[in-house]
């Protein structure tokens, strides 16, 4: 009795020891010290305690700190346990699987992740996401840097022939205290030169003032040199920050130059002690301000802002960049390339595992078009972000794929040019027959003439084109109604799809009162909701309005707009008026002349279907509303 006695007090012994160890091991996990929270976790494995939370808080302690092969073990098992899981564990889950290579399971992961937190749309793009990445690839010389280290060694930003980035090496510059949740150094902004050959060559810490003992890293700065921003600890003044639940997050800061000196430290008005502000990149007029933060209203754990510099140095209130480039995952390390483009990394949007990097192109309101993932050679499974540029096909980037030199390594990439043939024939569509000597030109995605040439006596005609790009080919001929066909290069070298052209003899009822738009088949929507300019898609039908007035010099058309029943009736007045002067301005653009068009426009007064005030219509009703016509009101 007394044997079974001290046996269940040593068992009762054990059983505390591992509840003491585990709350040691949460309270790690709680304030981000992975390292240590990791080495607890382990042992109380190893004594052969498990549960869904232990797998669970350990699989995010390695995730977090990118042992993404361990996170994968734990994750399954916890899976396994079949209870009831946080939807992001799939997530997560499948981004490690992605660095493992495993991306038919991976897609399973991410495909239950979307079910769970009812992302139809998201599911639907697992079906082709790979493919679409691979045809955007484009083909990229990359090489590791001679400043890597075995720390962890990320950021890059060029600016006069030196490139700034963040490393946790220790170069004894101040006193530097060793990061919970990695278990290196904290950051410092560095140096280094550009050399001849685009190498690196490591030229010291940055500055003492702007480097403290805590992280610091992104460092950016303004043309003239004279002002910097950078992100770095709530730490100022000697002083350390605080949130209510007395963690300490980044902020954005501000130094300026003075007598070659960084000085005058401040952080930046947005900021506040209860989220983090981080990355900071500024747009090509300096007017704009992109950084990354989880503050209220963020998406998912990061999203990417945007906010207000005014020329006073002030800046206004930040502004989310909306779903169309954050996600419920991480977005950060915005920048901005010589053309005014944003790249920015990201694990929301589905890419090859990790943070991958994606560009978003300007448009001409500032606004962006929807992000494109960089491809198979920039982005790899593991992480891979922050993108700096010393040119337009040049720069640096941050990644800790395989076979670096330490946690995350800097690497430079050129992006080689890559030419290939693109070629057809000019056939009459109802013979079958080459046409000979047909006007073969090549536009580019914004409709921008690129080269004209005529087909030769069998109809043959070759261009060379760029890889990865977006083009349209339209073939004229006397007698015969233009043509086009839509052209989309892949990103390797060699000769793309023939691209045959059929042109159709002319039988155009050329009468006054005639739609043109009915005759061309017109269907295309010109306008977006509550726009007025001309969309690339529609300048290919416009051109159709613009061959048949050559044709036809004393022909005179009246272009006549409208527009949904959304909005007031004077609104839609506006609006549609408008767009009629925005149509009439693109043809006489194209030299016809002025006084062979009218314009105007009838708002919603003449809907061509039932979707007036009050009456609920999908968005494909109401965009069958928003149109152009071109109306033959003098032919002689």
């Amino acid at each position: 009795m007394k044997k079974i006695i001290v046996l269940l007090l040593f068992v009762s012994c054990l059983v505390h020891a591992q509840q003491a160890k585990l709350i040691k091991a949460d309270k790690e996990f709680s304030s981000f010290a992975y390292v240590d929270a990791i080495e607890v976790y382990e042992k109380i494995l190893k004594n052969g305690y498990q549960s869904a939370d232990l797998y669970e808080k350990l699989g995010n302690s390695y995730y977090l700190n990118g042992e993404t092969e361990k996170a994968a073990q734990c994750y399954k098992a916890l899976i396994a346990y079949n209870t009831e899981i946080d939807p992001e564990i799939y997530f997560k889950y499948s981004h490690c699987l992605k660095a493992l290579g495993n991306y038919d399971e991976a897609n399973r992961m991410m495909a239950i992740y979307y079910d769970k937190t009812s992302n139809s749309e998201g599911k639907k793009d697992l079906d082709n996401y790979l493919l679409e990445i691979k045809n955007n690839s484009k083909d990229y010389l990359i090489k590791p840097t001679d400043i890597n280290t075995e720390f962890s060694d990320y950021g890059p930003y060029y600016s006069g022939n030196k490139v700034y980035f963040t490393s946790a090496v220790d170069t004894a510059a101040v006193r530097k205290k060793i990061h919970d949740w990695t278990g290196q150094n904290f950051t410092d902004i560095y140096v280094a030169n550009v050399n001849k050959d685009t190498t690196l060559t490591f030229s010291g810490n940055f500055s003492k003032k702007v480097n403290t003992k805590f992280n610091e890293s992104s460092p950016i700065f303004t043309k003239d040199g004279k002002t910097m921003y950078f992100t770095r600890n709530n730490f100022l003044n000697g002083k350390k920050g605080k949130s209510d639940d007395k963690s300490t997050y980044v902020k954005i800061y501000k130094a300026t130059l003075v007598d070659g000196e960084w000085s005058n430290i401040s952080e930046l008005s947005f900021n506040n002690d209860e989220s983090s502000f981080a990355h900071p990149a500024l747009s090509l007029d300096e007017k704009t301000m992109y950084f990354a933060s989880d503050m209220a209203g963020t998406n998912g754990y990061s999203d990417i802002y945007k906010v207000k510099r005014n020329s006073d140095g002030s800046f206004g209130s930040p502004e989310n960049l909306g779903k169309q480039i954050n996600t419920t995952g991480r977005e950060s390390f915005p920048s901005v390339d010589k053309e005014g483009n944003l790249y920015f990394a990201s694990d929301g949007h589905l890419g090859l595992g990790g943070l991958d990097l994606f560009k978003a192109k300007i448009n001409d309101d500032g606004s962006f078009q929807n992000p494109k993932n960089l491809g198979e050679r920039i982005n790899s499974p593991k992480d891979d972000f922050a993108a700096t540029f010393y040119d337009k096909t040049s720069g640096f980037f941050t990644s800790n794929r395989d076979n670096g030199k330490g946690f995350d390594d800097i690497y430079y990439f050129n992006e080689k040019q890559c030419k290939q043939k693109a070629d057809g024939i000019v056939y009459d569509a109802q013979t079958k027959l080459p046409i000979p000597a047909a006007t073969v030109i090549l536009f580019n995605d914004e409709m921008n003439e690129v080269e004209k040439i005529s087909a030769d006596e069998k109809g043959y005609y070759s261009f060379k084109v760029d890889c990865g790009k977006k083009y349209y080919i339209r073939a004229l001929k006397e007698e015969y109604e233009p043509a086009e066909v839509k052209l989309t290069t892949n990103a390797i070298d060699g000769k793309v799809n023939t691209n045959d052209i059929y042109l159709s003899k002319k039988q155009i009822p050329i009468d006054e009162g005639t739609d043109l738009a009915k005759i061309f088949n017109i269907s295309k929507i010109y306008f977006d909701l509550d726009k007025s300019n001309i969309r690339p898609d529609a300048e290919v039908h416009l051109q159709k309005i613009i061959e048949v007035m050559k044709q036809y010099p004393n022909m005179v058309i009246d272009i006549r707009s409208h527009t949904d029943s959304r909005q007031t009736h004077k609104y839609n007045e506006a609006l549609s008026d408008r767009r009629a002067k925005s149509t009439l301005e693109y043809i006489v653009k194209n030299k016809i002349a002025r006084n062979r068009l009218t314009a105007r426009g009838y708002g919603e007064t003449q809907l061509v279907n039932k979707c007036a005030d009050d009456v609920y219509c999908t968005e494909d009703e109401h965009q069958m509303n928003r149109r152009s016509e071109f109306i033959i009101v003098k032919i002689k």
